[in-house]
């Protein structure tokens, strides 16, 4: 399935239907939504004519003669992209053609959406045309909610630990997510866990700060450690970790002091994503509020040696890892 995460206004569209809408930022799915509707063409037709046109490409008339009536009848598939950026004369002229499509040609407008071009996409909306939402990722569960739906496309099963950790291991590019998802189907059998991710990104999930993190605050100090040697030998910057050790630490301590409740109540309250909330229920076995104070010094001392307050900035990161690890091991 191309499009595993891009959401329709209607799922029961036709991909072939005369003309797809697909608004937003997201270049992967962006692509994906233009990979259905060619795909769908090329399935009916083996010889449909792609034509892909930046906004630019597309100057008043270009779409009349593009769309003008074959002698052939081939059948054609038309995409313009960000359509948001259309002259007034070829928006005048996309507008003309929405209204009356030519048969055999799908046409397939990407627009980021926003105020910029609003005419045009109104105008594609009241035609019917069929709508792909294609939103900028930005937010953690996001991320984690795409690779979920990428094993799911691939009919395989990943555990909700192996998709945290390929989301860690290789951070924001969906493109990247992608592709280790795709992957790890490949060349895994059964059920993808967290040890399989960890086998293939090891090198990347140790490079991460918030692993280097969650190894700490979970109490294990030889791994943690381990993590921040490699971190700091490929290049992160070690005011990076110090700042993933005190979000670690003050997510431990808000958890420790909330009232009990369901995930979805305690994210409200604490302005985290529930997925985060799991984890930190998790993490903060052992831990207590005397515990919490004692890392977050370690991590405000770390800090002032990270950023010029000490000799040594590796040193000042190694005691405060060690320190968190013993704090979270204070009740253990």
């Amino acid at each position: 399935m191309l499009v595993a995460m891009a959401s329709r206004k209607n799922q029961s569209e036709d991909p072939l239907g005369p003309v797809t809408l697909a608004v937003g930022q997201e270049d992967l799915l962006l692509d994906r939504a233009v990979q259905e509707v060619v795909a769908a063409a090329r399935a009916v037709d083996a010889d449909t004519d792609v034509r892909d046109l930046t906004s630019d490409q597309l100057q008043p008339g270009t779409l009349a003669e593009l769309t003008s009536p074959s002698l052939f009848a081939e059948r054609k598939v038309l995409v313009v992209r960000n359509a948001q950026d259309l002259s007034a004369d070829t928006v005048k002229d996309v507008k003309a053609y929405l209204a009356d499509p030519a048969e055999e040609i799908s046409l397939v407008l990407l627009h980021a959406g926003g105020a910029k071009g609003k005419g045009l996409l109104d105008a594609a909306r009241k035609a019917g045309a069929r709508e792909v939402a294609c939103p900028k990722t930005t937010k953690p569960a996001e991320r984690l909610g795409f690779v979920r739906g990428e094993f799911r496309a691939l009919g395989r099963s990943a555990t909700p630990e192996a998709c945290q950790a390929l989301v860690d291991a290789i951070g924001s590019d969906l493109r990247e997510l992608a592709s280790a998802a795709s992957q790890l189907t490949a060349d895994v059998e059964g059920t993808i866990d967290e040890a399989v991710v960890g086998r293939y990104y090891t090198g990347r999930a140790e490079a991460s700060s918030f692993t280097i993190a969650d190894r700490a605050v979970e109490g294990r100090a030889a791994e943690a450690l381990e993590a921040l040697r490699w971190s700091l030998a490929t290049g992160v910057a070690p005011v990076l970790v110090t700042s993933a050790l005190a979000q670690g630490v003050r997510a431990i301590g808000k958890l420790l002091s909330a009232r009990g409740g369901r995930p979805a109540d305690l994210a409200r309250e604490l302005g985290m994503p529930p997925w985060k909330i799991d984890r930190v229920r998790q993490q903060m076995r052992g831990w207590t509020p005397d515990g919490v104070s004692v890392a977050l010094r370690a991590v405000a001392e770390a800090d002032a040696g990270v950023k010029g307050g000490g000799d040594d900035p590796e040193y000042a990161l190694e005691k405060a890892v060690v320190a968190i690890a013993r704090a979270a091991r204070s009740h253990r």
